[in-house]
Order: structure tokens, then C-alpha cells, then sequence
């Protein structure tokens, strides 16, 4: 526990940690990537792997990462420091805060787009065709700034006055416009087929490739790897419960996934249109489904809405992460901290925006087999930093830190935890090393 006068905040209530949290781990992840990951990996199946992957290998990293912070009281760096003092394990700390750097780079670039969308679907100028083919690559990287901006100002509110109020009303903002969209689309003639491609699994679709991506998934739609719940979880008072606390986030993400799927699929298979158009589902395809529907650029615009209330909870919980580290050890006063962070996370995430709307070579260019700069930063820091940075944690739990330490840590406060103490401590030795270890495999072309 910080000293008093620290002057290092503390979540009100465990209700506010649990909305920030979920509001960190849902976002982008869910509500694009996780649909059109389903899209391109058969639908029921896919979902099946991918929600035994959050139990079995989300959750047990997910309370090690709280778990770590709530002991420490200290962000990445700060907290690998006070376990181990000396030596390289601090490196693990930074790998954490540039891979926040790196991902809220791009993030923030998707999450401008969403920005534009909805901007253009108010102005109900939309149609069927892809809204960005009329847009500039600068015009692009005026909405990653402008979402920056939008960060910026509930990072610099603080904790309780920023994060945690704002996620108290972001996040059942969220779900309620998410059931919102749900009725509307399941009632659509011929929605029930898209219900039952996402809801029955199909096995004949399950491959190691599907397992592999499910897996992927699950990580990066519960923000591990990335300091972020290290961080929130340093923000935890020892009377609140560790265990019940990481159980409701994996909920919370998992049933926003789910819910995504809900929104998109019964509709686009109502209107004729294909699931498995990648990336692009969200962006494209979608336009296209409300193109179709009675009222659609109504739809359209608070489903875009919606998205960006969703990835802008996320990138407050990237960019805190940055912020907290300079805040924390550099002694660095908030404001100055914030708009620091912003402006270098600008700088890097350009290329990004530029090569997003492909209109530069900064989205023809070939690093690494990867096409453009805005696949490789993707690439480096969610298919390569984020396993990487899991896997090193478990390792530094079980070898450095102490699984018994850890689970003590967890005891302390969540007592109905006991009966899950020693199976915790073997995933988190044993199982979700020797999977992530696959995916980190996996992705480097080794099968």
C-alpha cells in the first residue's frame, strides 16, 4: 500500500475498478476484431474455442496481473522493481509501458475512423460504398487526433474523477445501446440463420488455425499483457476482492463479445452479406447492411456511437498506463504527463494513419511479409508483444515472485478463492505458458 500522502489514488469502490477494467478490456477487440475474427474462422465453432480460452487462460493471467499490482501498489516497472530489484526481470516493466505506446498508436487510429463514421452517418451521407474513399491520409490523422483529444480529457480528470466517473456512465451506456441495436437486427427477416452460424458450432470448421486465433483473441480482448490490469489493480484497496473483481471483468468482456456477434451477424446474414470479410466487416460490409435496412443511418450512426464510447474506454486505459509510469516514478505532474504521452503517441501513430486509408507508401511498403505500416505495428505488438509480455509474467510469477506469494496476495481479500488456489497456481505454472508459448509460435511462422 502507498504511504499516506502519496498522493496516488484509489478506486471509490469495487464497483468502479470493475467498470474501468471491463471498460479497459472492452473496446475494438470486441466489438471489430472479435466479430471479424468469427466471421473468418466459421462462426459457433470459433466462439466455443474462444470462450474456454478466456476461462482457462484469460482469467488465470487476469488475476495475476491484479493481483501483482494490488501488492505492490505500483505500475509495471515500479512493481517488477519491488520484487526484484536488480537485474533484467525490470525490462519486463517497459516491454509493458511501449507496448501500451505502441498499441494505442494504432488503436486510436481505428478509433478516429469509427470517429468519422459516425460523423458522416449523423450527417446521413451515407452509402453503400466505403466511406474512406473520399477521405485524404491527413484527414485521417485529424481523427486519430482528435480521439487523442478525447482521451486526453478523462485521462487528465484523474481516477475517481476521470477514469472511474466516466466509466460509470460509458460503460451501461454501452450495453444499452447494444441491446438496442440487437432487437432491431433479430427481428430482420432471415436473422435467424446468423444466429444460429454464430450460436451452433459447427466442428467441421475446427481446426488448429481456429484454436490459434481463438486463443489470440482472448488476449487481446482482455487487455493482458499490456501492464493494464497491472496497473488498474494498483489502484485496489486490500479490503477489495481480487478474485470477484477479475471474475466480473472476464464477464463483463466476454458477454460485450458475444453481444457484438449479436449485433452484427443475424443482420448481415438478413441482408445477403458475407461474414468473413476480415478487417473490413465493421467498415465496409456493415455500411452496406444498413444501406438496406428501414431507418439504417439512424442504426448506423449509434452503432458508430457505440463504437467509439467502446474504444474510447480502452484508450484511456492505454494511455493511463503510460501516464501512471511517469507519474509514478519520474515524479511527473498529470497534466504534463498526459499531453506528453499524447503527443509522442501521435508522432509514432501517424504512419499508421496514413497507411490506413491507403493512400501513401506507408501502405504499400513491406516489413517482415507484413503490407503496410499499419499491419506491421498490429502484427508486432498484439500477435508478438502481447504473448510475449503474458508469457514473461507467469514465468516471473512462478520462478521470481512466487506462486504462493501471488495466491496469498489474492487470499487475502477473496477467502472463497481457497477451493481455487492450487488449480490457479498450476495454470498459471504450467498451462497458460505452454499455450501462449503455441500462439507466440504460431505467429512466428514456426507451424
Amino acid at each position: 500500500m502507498s504511504a499516506p500522502g502519496s498522493g496516488r489514488g484509489q478506486w471509490s469502490s469495487q464497483v468502479g475498478f470493475v467498470l474501468a477494467a471491463a471498460g479497459s478490456a472492452v473496446g475494438l477487440g470486441n466489438i471489430w476484431r472479435f466479430p471479424y475474427s468469427a466471421g473468418e474462422n466459421g462462426g459457433g465453432a470459433f466462439v466455443l474455442v474462444y470462450l474456454l480460452c478466456v476461462l482457462g487462460l484469460g482469467l488465470p493471467v487476469m488475476l495475476l496481473e491484479i493481483s501483482l499490482g494490488r501488492a505492490t501498489q505500483k505500475t509495471p516497472v515500479g512493481a517488477i522493481r519491488a520484487v526484484r530489484p536488480y537485474g533484467p526481470w525490470k525490462g519486463l516493466g517497459y516491454l509493458a509501458i511501449i507496448t501500451g505506446l505502441g498499441i494505442l498508436s494504432f488503436y486510436a487510429v481505428i478509433a478516429g475512423q469509427v470517429v468519422a463514421y459516425f460523423v458522416d452517418y449523423a450527417q446521413r451521407v451515407v452509402t453503400d460504398q466505403s466511406i474512406f474513399s473520399a477521405y485524404n491520409g491527413w484527414e485521417s490523422v485529424v481523427f486519430f487526433a482528435v480521439f487523442l483529444v478525447l482521451t486526453v480529457l478523462v485521462v487528465m480528470g484523474g481516477l475517481q474523477r476521470g477514469i472511474e466517473r466516466w466509466s460509470k456512465i460509458l460503460m451501461p451506456l454501452l450495453l444499452i445501446l447494444m441491446l438496442g441495436i440487437i432487437l432491431r437486427g433479430i427481428f430482420l427477416p432471415g436473422a435467424g440463420e446468423g444466429l444460429r452460424w454464430l450460436l451452433m458450432p459447427d466442428f467441421s470448421k475446427l481446426n488448429l488455425h481456429v484454436v490459434l486465433e481463438a486463443m489470440a483473441q482472448a488476449f487481446f480482448s482482455l487487455s493482458l499483457g499490456m501492464g493494464a490490469m497491472l496497473t488498474y489493480g494498483s489502484y485496489l484497496s486490500k479490503k477489495q476482492d481480487i478474485f470477484h473483481c477479475g471474475t466480473w471483468v472476464v464477464f463483463f468482456d466476454t458477454l460485450v463479445a458475444v453481444l457484438a456477434g449479436l449485433m452484427i451477424f443475424p443482420a448481415v446474414f438478413a441482408l445477403g452479406q458475407q461474414p468473413d470479410a476480415g478487417p473490413n466487416l465493421i467498415f465496409k460490409v456493415l455500411p452496406a447492411v444498413f444501406a438496406g435496412m428501414t431507418g439504417g443511418n439512424l442504426v448506423g450512426a449509434v452503432f458508430f456511437f457505440l463504437l467509439s464510447l467502446a474504444a474510447l474506454t480502452s484508450t484511456v486505459s492505454l494511455l493511463e498506463v503510460i501516464s501512471a509510469y511517469c507519474i509514478d516514478e519520474r515524479g511527473w505532474s498529470r497534466a504534463r504527463t498526459v499531453w506528453i504521452a499524447a503527443g509522442t503517441t501521435l508522432l509514432v501513430g501517424v504512419p499508421s494513419a496514413l497507411a490506413w486509408v491507403g493512400a501513401s507508401p506507408w501502405a504499400t511498403m513491406r516489413i517482415l511479409g507484413r503490407e503496410g505500416f499499419f499491419s506491421l505495428m498490429d502484427f508486432a505488438w498484439v500477435n508478438l508483444s502481447l504473448p510475449f509480455g503474458a508469457l514473461m509474467l507467469c514465468i516471473f510469477a512462478t520462478y521470481v515472485w512466487g506462486l504462493d506469494q501471488a495466491a496469498s496476495e489474492i487470499l487475502s481479500s477473496s477467502p472463497g478463492f481457497r477451493l481455487l488456489a492450487a488449480p490457479w497456481r498450476f495454470f498459471v505454472r504450467w498451462v497458460c505458458p505452454i499455450f501462449i508459448a503455441v500462439i507466440l509460435a504460431s505467429q512466428l511462422g514456426v507451424f
